[in-house]
Parts: C-alpha cells; sequence; structure tokens
C-alpha cells in the first residue's frame, strides 16, 4: 500500500517534470507551478480511470502495430487533459506525443527514485 507521504511526494515530482517538459519543448505551456499540480492530478486521473478502457478498446490495434499505439494513447490522454485545463497547453497532436514522451521518461526517473527513498527510510 502506498503511503499518504509517497503519493505527495510522487506529485510533486510529478507536477515539476510537467514544468521541466514545458522548459523542454516549446509544444507544451505550464502557466505555473500550481497548474502543473492540477495537470498532474488530473493526467493521473486520465491514466487511471480512461487509459484502461482506451488500451482495452484499441487492443487488436495495439497488438497489430506491437505496442507502438500506446505512444497514441498516452498522447491522447496528455493531450486530453491539456483540453480540460486552463494554464496548461499543448499545441497539437505532435506537440501532445512528444510531451508525453518527455513526461513518461520523468515518470520512470521518478517512480525508481521515489521508490528508492521510501524503500531505503522503512
Amino acid at each position: 500500500m502506498l503511503s499518504p507521504m509517497k503519493i505527495l511526494v510522487r506529485w510533486l515530482l510529478l507536477a515539476a517534470a510537467l514544468l521541466l517538459v514545458s522548459y523542454l519543448y516549446t509544444g507544451v505551456s505550464v502557466s505555473s507551478f500550481g497548474a502543473a499540480l492540477i495537470a498532474a492530478f488530473v493526467l493521473g486521473l486520465f491514466n487511471t480511470l480512461v487509459r484502461p478502457l482506451l488500451v482495452l478498446l484499441t487492443l487488436p490495434v495495439t497488438l497489430l502495430t506491437l505496442g507502438l499505439f500506446l505512444f497514441v494513447i498516452n498522447a491522447l490522454m496528455f493531450w486530453a487533459a491539456a483540453g480540460v485545463l486552463d494554464g496548461f497547453n499543448v499545441t497539437g497532436f505532435g506537440a501532445a506525443l512528444i510531451g508525453s514522451l518527455i513526461y513518461s521518461v520523468c515518470g520512470i526517473v521518478i517512480d525508481a527514485a521515489v521508490e528508492r527513498l521510501f524503500s531505503a527510510s522503512t
């Protein structure tokens, strides 16, 4: 079970990762850290609630493309989050694809760091 502190640290770091994405790539913009916090929360909700349904519905295409269609699904989640939020903007699908790739790499690094940090403290 995830501890509340671990969830909070991960959320803060993912919000910082969104700011990093907007700094590295001009197709993604985040107006403030508060907007990044909200965007990270909405991205987490979309990835938890909507993404599994999309993966299931597009399973034949995903299998046919050997899993590469999952990049499209990630980009759609990124683009959808930007579409429903103020302060988090993505200029188009290509920007969503590149932004979601950068954000995913950051997320992998953050997950490894948080896991290592909290496993060392217990």
